[in-house]
């Protein structure tokens, strides 16, 4: 099983050329999040009156939530929480997993808890593409208010192509990234330090005085203002997402090298320039930028938002190949879009899906300002739920006591349970959205892996036990053919189905059979020598169980003509051009049998039907198969 880790990869020559790479994928997300989210915690709903106390009050609110959310939870601590290398909310789950017997209900527990956290990072997908374009390209409003009725189709146009380039990859254009976020961040930076200058004591906002003597003085106010405060560490979740890519260190060095200071710098000069012209409020990310730089700061602030949802769209893409992998989502075509880099894939189901989506909220929404009351909670819910995991896996893993776990998360839970509250009390101006979306996944993904168990169920039930049948072999032997043949079973100790069929229909066996079982682990990736595990049976078959990490491909003729002989158990070497592939199609058929609603079993069905191809998904030669057909009801 090959694959390609940065953390060990000579190709990636450097720390330096990685931490470039990661300012152009993992801090787009975050990066662009001064374009709306001072200007959202002044939002005329909110009834913020705009003084100095509440300008400053605002901006310690901004700077501790990133530096404790951001600097402290996520690169401090969560970074930690690698598995094999790889990061993300569902390498944490199989973290936590990890020695929690099967039916524990504590085991049920934190794979609900998991499988929400993946529906709601994909209601981020939607979310993100949505909000930081349009809200980039509504700067063209301030240069020429004629452009007003085109920020709309502009913004859809934008959209519409950055799809369209998907099933391309972003190999090529993935190296122009870290250049352009570097400018975009250099320039956050230095419009920021200009306004500052003019006004410094905006820098007073650094002490959390501030912060409380607004909570103090207007408890209620500030809680709801914690929603749209929450907008400035949006994107955080991508530091551990794509730490696989990466690794901790680069992260780390990008963050606190130049992208929390741009940040905190622009915010504090949004401040700045609010203190001296509270007419600025209406944009002050653009009004900050002086009238001659107006146009090209729209096209970089594009440029910027196109990369933050090139990251998300990518995640979604690897997410989706992770719940593939763990049994929670049905096949679909993945297209491997770079020979170098085995991370860079596409999934055109899940491309168009977000498309959608997208282009839905843009129409429905019109604004980047309406949009912003359904971003927040999608993500604020992902955050809670790593803390929560990352709790356990400190303690579990890291060998934590109980009192120094609690020390240390126990505030930054508290925290963000405050930023989720407040984000949920926009529930009826759009947080409704993230809530559906992620209901609707999270009900595909519990019925597809729940039906999976009862096909499973229902075939064990009539399968028959592998050890009894070898011995039968020797008692009645079935005609012989020369070739090999690979039979692939879900259950190593049973027959399978397509076995079976082919001995009832032709009453032949081949000289050379291979059961083979693909396993996926609860790792990210299973290293080449522990790949194939082989076990000959006699009577000329061998048990092959291929296993593969979560972040693997499962490409069979690849795994088996990659095997060393070593390995082999005695199986002789398998030519692929003369090797058959018999597998068993089911047909799902719902029934009144107990396990599932009716309208779930109907749901999985329709899911089975359209899932791909076995032939597909494990790279099988398609001249090379044998399907059998098997009709099973739940």
């Amino acid at each position: 099983m090959s694959h390609t880790n940065p953390n060990e990869n000579p190709h990636h020559s450097s720390v330096g050329a990685l931490t470039l790479a990661a300012l152009g994928v993992v801090y787009g997300d975050i990066g662009t999040s001064p374009l709306y989210a001072l200007k959202e915690c002044f939002n005329p709903q909110h009834g913020l009156p705009l003084t100095q106390a509440t300008v400053l009050g605002v901006l310690s609110l901004l700077f501790w939530t990133v530096t404790l959310v951001v600097s402290i939870k996520y690169v401090l601590i969560v970074l930690r929480a690698d598995n094999r290398g790889e990061g993300g909310i569902l390498a944490l789950l199989a973290m936590t997993l990890a020695g929690t017997p099967s039916h524990s209900p504590l085991r049920a527990r934190l794979v609900l808890l998991g499988l929400v956290g993946a529906a709601m990072f994909y209601g981020d997908s939607i979310l993100t593409p949505a909000i930081s374009v349009l809200s980039a390209v509504e700067g063209l409003e301030l240069a020429t208010p004629a452009l007003k009725p085109y920020v709309i189709p502009i913004t859809l146009g934008i959209l519409t192509a950055l799809f369209a380039i998907q099933k391309f990859g972003t190999a090529r254009i993935g190296r122009w990234f870290g250049p352009i976020t570097v400018v975009w961040f250099v320039a956050l930076a230095g419009f920021g330090i200009a306004a500052i200058s003019r006004n410094p004591e905006v820098l007073a906002a650094l002490s959390p005085h501030y912060a409380v003597q607004l909570a103090w003085s207007a408890p209620m106010l500030t809680f709801i203002l914690m929603g749209s405060v929450f907008l400035a560490v949006t994107g955080g979740e991508a530091l551990y997402a794509d730490m696989g890519h990466f690794g901790a260190k680069p992260i780390r060095y990008a963050w606190y090298g130049l992208v929390m200071p741009a940040l905190l710098l622009n915010y504090f000069g949004q401040g700045a320039l609010v203190l001296t012209d509270p007419a600025a409020i209406k944009n002050p990310f653009y009004l900050l930028v002086p009238a001659a730089w107006l146009l090209p700061m729209v096209a970089l602030a594009t440029a910027a938002t196109v990369i933050a949802s090139q990251a998300v769209i990518s995640g979604a893409f690897s997410m989706t190949a992770q719940a593939i992998k763990l049994g929670f989502a049905p096949r679909m075509n993945i297209t491997h879009t770079s020979a170098a880099q085995m991370g860079q894939i596409y999934i055109p189901l899940i491309n168009w899906a977000l498309f959608l989506g997208v282009a839905g909220l843009v129409l429905g929404f019109q604004t980047s300002s309406s949009l912003a009351a359904a971003y927040g909670l999608a993500v604020a819910a992902t955050m809670v739920i790593t803390t929560v995991l990352c709790t356990l896996v400190a303690h579990r893993r890291w060998q934590w006591s109980r009192g120094k776990t609690a020390l240390v998360f126990a505030p930054l839970l508290a925290l963000e349970v405050i930023l989720f509250s407040a984000n949920f009390l926009k529930i009826l101006d759009g947080g409704w959205f993230p809530i559906v979306a992620a209901t609707l996944i999270c009900i595909l993904l519990f019925t597809w892996k729940r039906g999976r168990e009862l096909v499973g169920t229902q075939t064990a039930a009539t399968a028959l036990p592998l050890q009894p049948f070898l011995e039968s072999l020797a008692l009645s032997a079935p005609h012989r053919v020369e070739g090999n043949a690979i039979f692939l079973t879900a259950n190593p100790e049973d027959v399978p189905h397509a076995l079976l069929h082919n001995l009832k229909h032709n009453r032949v066996l081949h000289t050379t059979n291979v059961l083979l079982t693909v396993s996926t682990h609860e790792t990210p990736r299973v290293s080449p020598a522990e790949c194939m595990l082989v076990t000959p049976l006699g009577h000329g078959f061998w048990r092959v169980v291929m296993r593969v990490g979560f972040m693997d491909e499962a490409n069979i003729p690849q795994a088996l003509a990659k095997l060393p002989n070593e390995q082999a158990a005695g199986l002789p070497h398998l030519d692929l051009m003369l090797t058959s592939y018999f597998l068993a199609r089911e047909s799902v058929v719902p029934s009144d049998l107990p396990g599932m609603a009716k309208w779930r079993e109907v749901l999985f069905a329709w899911m089975s039907r359209n899932a791909l191809s076995a032939t597909d998904f494990f790279k099988l030669p398609p001249n090379r198969i044998v399907e059998l057909g098997a009709q099973v009801a739940i």
